[in-house]
């Protein structure tokens, strides 16, 4: 592996390792980098193939600003902050499968204590605490698990496992197997992110658009993303160089569970409740949407534009699907297939195969 990752979204004159570990003299960007930069285009020509093929199918509908706005991208905002922290995560070498349980364990813990039945801790608190308790038990369990990963020197595959099983039974403890509803009408936050618009598309499209455009701009034209990047392609090698290490991959893990509990914000506002099953199943759609668009499983490689083009083929795939009456049970399958066929491109393209 060389001692310097790839970096993709930086300046063309980067200088580049060579195989033996020695850097490379400056100038045009190896044969490498820009095979990379064209992966990060990949899924534009079967975006634009399904864009046809949904259109086909109902050219009324599919194809129509409300059908796109309402029906696709609005419902995939949840999946696509989910999928910016995983990518954060996978970049950096690590994995965490908690993300799908912090959906719900956060804001659900957070809404318990404003309009549970229960006087611990001076509850009910305030409506407006919603955003700040699910944020915080947002840090309170990135925080677990990068202590146990970055100090115990656990497999952050099984810690997180652990908590995804964890949270969920907690979520479940909270709620008590039922569903808190109608939170629109008590708490003004979950109001605000199912129906606010702003310059006349839904707020939690722009949440994802500003999230994804911070997460490039610091990946690709800073320090810290470059320090990641180092950290996810060689650690022995980024320490070496000076990088903490530890301190990158700690904040790494906080900063992806913060987005998953703020993305279960959305969701609740989406659908107006918190249920016990909240975000139940979702790991399995992060991960397709993650590899698909370029992200790889061992660490150091991808970048965040391939990964949102990663949810905007599944979010139209997933609606083109429905509209063609195609059993629920049967999509699953299909998502299926394509990780297996991103995994094969990946093989074919990187010449290196993904544990």
């Amino acid at each position: 592996m060389s001692t310097v990752p790839e970096i993709l979204d930086t300046e063309p004159a980067a200088v580049e390792p060579s195989d033996s570990g020695e850097p490379a003299k400056s100038g045009r960007p190896s044969n490498r980098l820009r095979l990379a930069k064209l992966r990060d285009l990949a899924l534009i020509p079967p975006i634009i193939v399904v864009l046809i093929i949904g259109y086909s199918i109902n050219p009324d509908v599919f194809l129509t600003k409300s059908y796109l706005v309402d029906n696709v991208l609005k419902y995939q905002a949840v999946l696509a902050l989910l999928v910016l922290a995983e990518a954060l995560v996978l970049i950096v070498g690590k994995m965490d499968l908690s993300l799908e349980s912090t959906v719900g364990f956060a804001p659900a813990i957070a809404v318990f204590f404003v309009v549970g039945s229960t006087d611990f801790l001076g509850a009910p608190w305030p409506a407006w605490t919603v955003l700040p308790v699910t944020l915080f038990f947002g840090v309170l369990v990135g925080l677990f698990n990068a202590f146990m990963i970055v100090k115990v020197r656990l497999s952050a595959f099984m810690v997180t496992l652990a908590m995804l099983i964890l949270l969920r039974g907690l979520q479940l403890a909270i709620v008590g197997g039922a569903t808190m509803s109608n939170l629109a009408k008590k708490i003004p936050v979950i109001d605000d992110l199912g129906s606010i618009r702003v310059v006349g598309l839904p707020v939690s499209i722009w949440i994802v658009v500003v999230s994804f455009g911070v997460g490039i701009v610091v990946l690709g034209y800073t320090r810290a993303g470059r320090s990641i990047y180092a950290v996810g392609g060689n650690a022995a090698a980024a320490r070496a160089a000076g990088i903490r290490v530890e301190r990158v991959v700690f904040t790494t893990l906080i900063i992806a569970s913060v987005l998953a509990a703020f993305a279960g914000l959305m969701l609740a506002g989406q659908l107006g409740a918190v249920s016990a099953t909240m975000g139940d199943g979702m790991i399995f759609k992060v991960f397709a949407a993650a590899v698909i668009g370029g992200i790889m499983l061992d660490g150091g490689k991808g970048s965040l534009f391939g990964a949102l083009t990663g949810v905007l083929l599944l979010g139209l795939l997933e609606s083109v699907l429905v509209l063609a009456q195609v059993d629920p049970l049967q999509i699953q399958a299909v998502y299926g297939l394509v990780i297996l066929v991103a995994l094969i491109i990946a093989r074919v393209t990187s010449g290196k195969a993904q544990d």
